[in-house]
């Protein structure tokens, strides 16, 4: 009988992609993938431990793995594997404890136990960019590695730490794992890394990577993941014309006041971030940002927030990824004076969260009567197809065609409420 494996991911798109690669391995492997609740003879736990809720999630979903496993493995591994590394070998509990940078071998690993060998983590080859092409994947879109780590050392965080310093992918090996994944036939790409906008292999910049992707023939759109707002100029902006990049991105904020960016050493004045979004605005005037907002980090004043709230509504972000400040260890924020309460934390999180809201409310009624180009993701038991729009907006219409993972051009008659989002609905 097959082996079973189940994997849970949380955090950042860069892990959704790992454990997208992982699945691959563990299914080409002959491994039959199952529901993360169902019993299985192996648990993965992919973490994340950026934010205390990030925190508190993974610990939550591996509690859950070894309540589960019943003499299956346990292996957990990503960000809260480095951080906190010494607590969970502790636990007694975990057979594996797995680092980033050994994480793509963790198949090797667990076939290793199988066959009663004897092996740790560190004694297999360490490589943060092996990971398979996600033939096999828990999602539509297929994410693509071209970066992993940091040099930034914001204040604030503790990506450094556990993803270390910023490693660029060889040009040569992305493009072939693009060739790779159309050849599979994905029609949607996505470019993830850690500090993607820092890309630099021999040369050959974040620009000239995706001028480069963009020139491979095929049917198929390319999508940039969360991305720094720094080291641009007019031949990124110019790549926008081309119609396989999709008008969409994650521009990180983090603060709207430049004070508090300073003091969180964030590489960027609020002019500077604000001038990309002018100029991608002025080319395509519904082009879609989100970005992550921090409330409370330490000594934010009233009017420092303020700020913030101006700038959620003169840049229109169509949504909002809000979080409040947490302490996170070994971190020149923790030692920092006027830590923010608790309860003025939560507060001001609710009032972004409502301006965020506003606005995309706002945004997705702009889309009536226009027309949006769908990735089918799926078709439910009515007969309606959901997917993306090139803008990265939430589209429903009547199917045409059964399954997934292809393109309809839909216009927009109607916004409707669901579960607190806005989905755009449309006809062909």
């Amino acid at each position: 009988m097959k082996r079973k494996v189940a994997f849970k991911t949380l955090g950042c798109r860069l892990n959704q992609f790992e454990t997208d690669a992982l699945v691959t391995d563990f299914f080409r492997s002959g491994y039959e993938i199952v529901n993360f609740t169902a019993q299985a003879d192996v648990y993965v736990i992919n973490t994340c431990t950026v934010t205390n809720l990030g925190n508190h999630k993974s610990k939550t979903a591996i509690n859950q793995a070894v309540r589960n496993a019943e003499g299956g493995l346990v292996v957990v591994t990503g960000c809260m594997a480095e951080n906190q590394e010494s607590w969970l070998n502790e636990r007694g509990d975990i057979a594996y404890v797995v680092d980033n940078r050994h994480k793509s071998r963790i198949l090797s690993l667990v076939e290793a136990h199988f066959n009663g060998e004897i092996v740790a983590p560190e004694q297999l080859e360490s490589d943060v960019f092996s990971f398979s092409v996600a033939e096999k994947s828990l999602h539509t879109r297929s994410m693509i590695k071209i970066q992993d780590g940091c040099d930034n050392f914001c204040t604030f965080c503790i990506v450094p730490m556990v993803r270390g310093r910023a490693v660029s992918r060889p040009v040569s090996k992305i493009i072939e794992n693009i060739h790779e994944v159309i050849r599979l036939g994905y029609k949607e790409i996505v470019l993830t890394g850690v500090n993607i906008s820092r890309y630099d292999d021999e040369g050959v910049d974040f620009t000239g990577l995706l001028g480069k992707i963009l020139n491979i023939s095929g049917d198929f759109r390319i999508r940039i993941s969360s991305i720094e707002p720094e080291g641009y100029g007019a031949a990124f902006f110019e790549l926008f014309n081309n119609p396989k990049l999709c008008p969409n991105l994650h521009l990180c904020l983090q603060s709207g006041s430049d004070r508090i960016l300073a003091e969180m050493h964030r590489t960027y004045k609020l002019a500077s971030y604000m001038k990309i979004v002018e100029e991608l605005r002025k080319r395509i005037p519904l082009f879609n940002f989100t970005t992550d907002i921090m409330v409370g980090f330490p000594g934010e004043t009233e009017a420092d927030f303020r700020e913030t709230c101006h700038v959620i509504k003169q840049a229109g972000f169509s949504h909002v990824h809000t979080f409040k400040y947490s302490v996170r260890k070994g971190t020149r924020a923790e030692l920092m004076p006027n830590h923010i309460p608790e309860p003025v934390k939560q507060e001001r999180s609710l009032i972004v969260r409502e301006l965020a809201a506003e606005n995309k409310r706002a945004y997705r009624k702009s889309f009536i009567g226009r027309q949006q180009t769908v990735l089918v993701e799926k078709v439910n038991q009515n007969g309606m197809a959901r997917g993306y729009g090139e803008h990265y907006v939430p589209v429903e219409f009547k199917a045409t065609q059964p399954g997934n993972n292809y393109f309809e051009t839909v216009t927009i008659n109607s916004v409707a409420p669901e579960s607190h989002d806005f989905i755009l609905r449309g006809r062909q």
